[in-house]
């Protein structure tokens, strides 16, 4: 199962559900992790199912199992994990546990049975939840929107936040790369043009790393779904109009494979109407 954090860095928490969506349509078994007090990606979902067992307990005492953890939702996938901190004391009680990084990392065997990918959607501040969250992973994904005033996001938000888990390099742990993703993307606009390849270079200058190759375009129709609580390439799956260049549905698609090259042909063959699944994926 391969684990995707996203780091929401001074834009949008529709990464995680959108992409989910998308991956979901495809025939995938994705699972949306939120572990804020206050979970945003049930905001894009209507819950209809809302599983018994959530994750606080297991994450603050070191528990290894855990009863029903997905919460089901209106559009049948993607599955859903909250965590039941309503009152903000999770990282408070990790704060001291000498094993607190690793707990998530421990936990994944329990999620690994049900899904093929787990998308996690984190906090973007320094605290303990983000350390476990970006340990338990195999890729970090940080959406940063071209413009004047987030070029200098990666030097001085996102990459100083990874900074902080480099200790964990001495006990023989992997730290996960970091990627960049251009996000909300004009594809009409001049500052838009001359910023993307300025963030490029930042972040390539700074780790030695390239960015994701996939860009996301801003979506127009992200506000017309989220009234109706519908993914995004459901609501537009053809593009809307002349001298539109994409529709949401290839926006999303095209995010969803960036992320998770593995299923790719999944994702290729998706019309982005309600029912249309695969009904078989090869999950060799």
């Amino acid at each position: 199962m391969q684990a995707i954090p996203i780091i929401p860095t001074k834009g949008d928490a529709t990464i995680a559900a959108n992409s989910g969506s998308v991956i979901a349509d495809a025939g995938l078994r994705i699972l949306l992790l939120d572990l804020d007090s206050q979970p945003t990606v049930p905001s894009y979902y209507e819950v209809k199912d809302r599983a018994q067992g959530r994750i606080y307990k297991q994450l603050a005492f070191n528990q290894r199992s855990i009863s029903r953890p997905i919460s089901r939702t209106a559009t049948e996938r993607p599955g859903i994990t909250l965590s039941n901190d309503e009152h903000n004391q999770l990282n408070t009680l990790l704060l001291p546990a000498s094993d607190s990084g690793m707990r998530l990392r421990n936990l994944l065997p329990v999620f690994q049975r049900r899904n093929d990918l787990m998308m996690i959607d984190i906090q973007g501040s320094c605290t303990v939840l983000f350390e476990i969250d970006i340990i338990a992973s195999g890729a970090v994904v940080a959406p940063v929107t071209p413009g004047i005033h987030t070029a200098p996001e990666p030097r001085r938000g996102t990459l100083k936040l990874i900074e902080v888990i480099a200790p964990y390099h001495h006990p023989g742990i992997d730290i996960p790369p970091l990627q960049l993703l251009i996000n909300q993307a004009p594809p009409d606009s001049e500052n838009s043009r001359l910023f993307r390849p300025s963030l490029r270079m930042i972040f390539h200058e700074k780790i030695g790393e390239d960015a994701m190759h996939t860009e996301v375009l801003a979506i127009g129709a992200l506000p017309h779904v989220a009234t109706q609580s519908l993914p995004a390439h459901r609501g537009e799956y053809r593009r809307p109009g002349v001298g539109v260049v994409l529709a949401t549905l290839d926006i999303i698609r095209r995010l969803a494979t960036g992320l998770s090259q593995h299923w790719r042909v999944c994702f290729s063959h998706l019309s982005g109407k309600i029912g249309r699944r695969h009904s078989h994926v090869n999950r060799s």
